[in-house]
């Protein structure tokens, strides 16, 4: 998603993200607006390996609110997007107990980005 990005205040990304998402952009100005220091795109979590080591599947939550120490992962409507969301951070949340993760669906963030006049 390639538009001139606003300024972001509290990003503490080392790098200009690059959403891929109308709505991780809308996710992003949310908490720009509410003082919300975040990064884009920070870490990224194997959910599981072969018997060798090799990585069979891995998972980069959108957001980190290291204030909060909540990863934030922000999903479009499509169901099909939505199920394999659901199970990946299910996965994350059974192989890293400690990890706090929070699914937020795009209905959140355009109700949120509309009462606040993003």
């Amino acid at each position: 998603m390639r538009e001139q990005l606003p300024t972001f205040a509290y990003y503490r990304g080392t790098k200009e993200p690059e959403f891929a998402t109308r709505t991780e952009l809308e996710a992003a100005k949310l908490f720009d607006y509410h003082r919300i220091a975040w990064e884009y795109e920070p870490r990224t979590f194997i959910l599981e390996e072969d018997d060798q080591g090799n990585i069979l599947e891995a998972f980069t939550p959108d957001f980190y609110l290291p204030d909060l120490d909540l990863y934030v992962e922000v999903t479009e409507m499509k169901q099909s997007l939505v199920t394999a969301k659901n199970r990946k951070v299910r996965k994350l949340r059974e192989r890293y107990p400690d990890i706090k993760i929070k699914l937020l669906y795009r209905k959140d963030f355009v109700r949120l980005a509309q009462k606040y006049g993003l």
